[in-house]
């Protein structure tokens, strides 16, 4: 019997490749295709397929709005997210959203069909070349220090690019307060100055929700 599988992208290109790859595989049949969000749990949702192929990035949102709406529906249908933005960040919220493998484009089409294949058989487990390394940087990576509510707020002023007496002013402090706040951070993100307490903070997530262009001293 046939698998049969459904392609959303929003390039038209990209799903026609997909298609011929997965048409070359007798075990395989593509059934259809989308391009959004709005328009891939529509036609998921008319057709039924055996396994939804997704792109992570769609014009009116993220692929794995699609991969919990699939998951919340079904514990076995597979869902393969297919994706340039291939980042430890990325496996991470396929894997956590219910995805079954998760691809980079830059992979072969045939890596692809193979994926599709482990997602149909294997809906619940989660397939991905670059999983042991991303796993092994998680593990491996420092915590980030932990701020007080003061420091955070100083913190996202210093992103702002307010100088000191300019973060002294917002938040009712003496200069000399602000001051010592800023010391404490530097030190706690290892710092020297203002540039390398950003870059670390926003490595380190610390910056999540801040609009910073400020990486000056």
């Amino acid at each position: 019997m046939n698998t049969s599988v459904m392609l959303v992208d929003d390039h038209e290109l990209i799903r026609q490749g997909l298609a011929r790859a997965f048409e070359r595989d007798d075990a395989m049949h593509v059934v259809g295709q989308a391009g959004s969000v709005h328009e891939g749990l529509a036609v998921f949702r008319d057709l039924r397929p055996d396994v939804v192929v997704t792109d992570l990035q769609l014009p009116d949102g993220q692929g794995l709005e699609i991969v919990r709406a699939v998951r919340a529906e079904s514990d076995t249908v597979g869902v393969v997210v297919l994706t340039m933005h291939a980042g430890d960040d990325q496996i991470f919220a396929a894997m956590e959203a219910g995805a079954s493998a998760f691809v980079g484009k830059d992979s072969k089409s045939s890596e692809v069909v193979s994926a599709a294949k482990h997602a149909a058989v294997a809906p619940r487990t989660f397939l991905c070349a670059g999983l042991s390394a991303a796993m092994m940087r998680r593990a491996t990576a420092p915590a980030a220090p932990r701020l007080s509510s003061r420091e955070e707020e100083v913190l996202g002023l210093l992103a702002e690019g307010l100088g000191t007496s300019d973060i002294a002013g917002r938040l009712y402090l003496s200069e000399s307060t602000a001051k010592t706040h800023i010391t404490h951070i530097y030190q706690k993100l290892g710092a020297a100055n203002r540039a390398q307490a950003l870059v670390t903070a926003m490595r380190m997530g610390l910056l999540d929700g801040v609009a910073s262009g400020h990486l000056t001293r």
